[in-house]
């Protein structure tokens, strides 16, 4: 079977990291037809728009992407195009599993939670405007609509991944109908899963919780500000953000993506990270049924790291992007084929 893929490069460092994971997804034998795209500036400079029509019409036929990292402009220029294609996609629940890897010194070891953000709403969407001169306002929606799906999406995944836990953050103390809406939602979605522990924390204080004692935790559920801010904290548990995979999911397609920034400052200079788009792709791969694959590669990036001396600059190594995909590549033609299943990349 032939996987059709929708491939957003990015910029920066983005082609660079992207064209690492698919040299490793092609190493597989799984087979793909890679349809590639710009998004952003410079598909603005050829197509006049920031999502040009090529791809949003790509996205709805494969029903499936992988995207590199897109540099949006701070305190002006154009929207997010994360955010444009999670509204557009109805790509509701964003999903970043956090796991430490082999070898990389962090204060916790043996992290394993999983952060299920709302995607599509809340403060984070951007709906904001200027009422008078030297006045914004910004917009939080919730919607009960939009809270029961994502809380029924944590609760499946965590009922289909023998989750023992999920705890829904807000600051329903301060916000009593926003985020007492969601958390409602939450609730009630919960009684519907009985052999899952459900509880409720306050987002300051799930902050200070993280840092002193991540392993009370298991699953995190909560709306779209909160889940960027602390999906970023919970990557600094286990390394940092260029470490941790990303997958945005909506009930008709899926886009699976790099979390951190296009690093335009190390562009073009063959010192770039791809572990987290290629940890991301492992989240692809699982979405499209080809669980071996992602075990095989999963099973390769473990020992790259054990063994250290392919390591990019980031974690301590002198390995250039293309020298850590080699050594992914023949770490897979290495292993043995006798790779422990896991739910997580």
């Amino acid at each position: 079977m032939t996987h059709k893929v929708t491939l957003i490069p990015g910029d920066g460092i983005g082609p660079e990291v992207i064209q690492a994971t698919v040299r490793i997804l092609e190493a597989t034998g799984v087979k793909f037809e890679w349809e590639s795209f710009a998004a952003g500036a410079e598909a603005f400079e050829k197509y006049k728009e920031y999502i040009p029509k090529e791809l949003n019409d790509s996205i709805e036929r494969t029903r499936v992407g992988l995207k590199g990292p897109v540099t949006t402009p701070i305190g002006g220029g154009f929207s997010s195009i994360n955010v444009e294609l999670r509204k557009r996609f109805e790509l509701f629940a964003n999903f970043r599993p956090i796991r430490n890897l082999p070898h990389i010194p962090t204060r916790y070891p043996g992290v394993d939670l999983i952060v299920v953000r709302e995607n599509t709403e809340g403060l984070y969407s951007g709906i904001e405007h200027e009422v008078v001169p030297g006045v914004v306002e910004s917009l939080k929606i919730i919607t009960e609509k939009a809270s029961t799906r994502v809380s029924r999406f944590a609760f499946e995944y965590a009922r289909k991944n023998k989750r023992k836990k999920i705890h829904s953050i807000h600051k329903a103390n301060i916000m009593k109908l926003s985020d007492g809406l969601f958390l409602r939602c939450s609730r009630t979605v919960s009684k519907e899963y009985p052999e899952i522990t459900y509880g409720e924390h306050i987002v300051d204080n799930t902050c200070m919780q993280l840092v002193m004692n991540p392993y009370q935790y298991d699953i995190l559920l909560m709306e779209n500000l909160y889940g960027d801010i602390l999906s970023d904290l919970c990557a600094g548990l286990v390394g940092g953000l260029g470490l941790v995979p990303g997958a945005n999911f909506g009930h008709e397609c899926a886009i699976f993506e790099a979390v951190h920034g296009s690093a335009p400052d190390i562009a073009g200079k063959n010192i770039a990270n791809p572990t987290a788009v290629l940890r991301s792709a492992l989240l692809m791969l699982r979405h499209l049924g080809e669980t071996d694959a992602a075990l095989k590669i999963r099973s390769a990036i473990d020992e790259v790291y054990r063994d250290r001396s392919k390591l990019t600059r980031d974690v301590g190594g002198t390995a250039g992007t293309s020298e850590f995909a080699d050594a992914i590549i023949q770490a897979m033609e290495t292993q043995s084929t006798a790779v422990a299943a896991s739910d997580q990349p």
